[in-house]
């Protein structure tokens, strides 16, 4: 586990960036967390890590946005509106099994439908200390995702 605290969007976009290089088909990051605390910012940064030209937006609405012009394409899914567990209709099995990276925004609202092996990065808002900063708890689950942390952000010396 690491915890990194940012003080602008920016940091939070080169954290993503950071992490983009190490991640084949089938990684899986989850992003929990506060609202408005850097959960997009993070996917724009990973997005623009990938390749992706195209402006990454939330998936609130649509529930899931690809987007297939990267090294890897990406899949952008958000589950907060899946607080039945109606998951398993998505056909996220497909999305985690198949040839892309997933990043599931509210993973609490599919959690019985996630693999064993991911990283979660919690997104806290530091609003009450009276900043705009945000604390980033990263916890890898699995060898691979530890791996990805000890060499994108542990060995980048953030």
């Amino acid at each position: 586990m690491k915890t990194i605290t940012v003080d602008k969007p920016e940091a939070t976009m080169q954290l993503g960036q950071a992490i983009a290089p190490y991640l084949k088909p089938e990684d899986l990051i989850l992003l929990d967390g506060d609202l408005g605390a850097g959960k997009t910012t993070f996917t724009k940064g990973l997005a623009a890590g990938l390749g992706i030209k195209r402006n990454v937006k939330s998936p609130t609405f649509t529930i899931i946005r690809e987007y297939q012009d990267g090294r890897l394409p990406l899949y952008h899914m958000d589950a907060y509106r899946l607080d039945d567990g109606s998951g398993d209709e998505l056909g996220l099995d497909e999305y985690f099994n198949g040839d892309g990276v997933n990043v599931v925004e509210w993973s609490k609202f599919v959690a019985n439908e996630l693999p064993d092996n991911y990283l979660r990065i919690i997104f806290k808002r530091n609003d009450d200390q009276g900043d705009h900063s945000r604390t980033l708890t990263f916890e890898p689950h699995g060898a691979h995702f530890e791996a990805i942390l000890k060499e994108s952000i542990d060995n980048n010396g953030k």
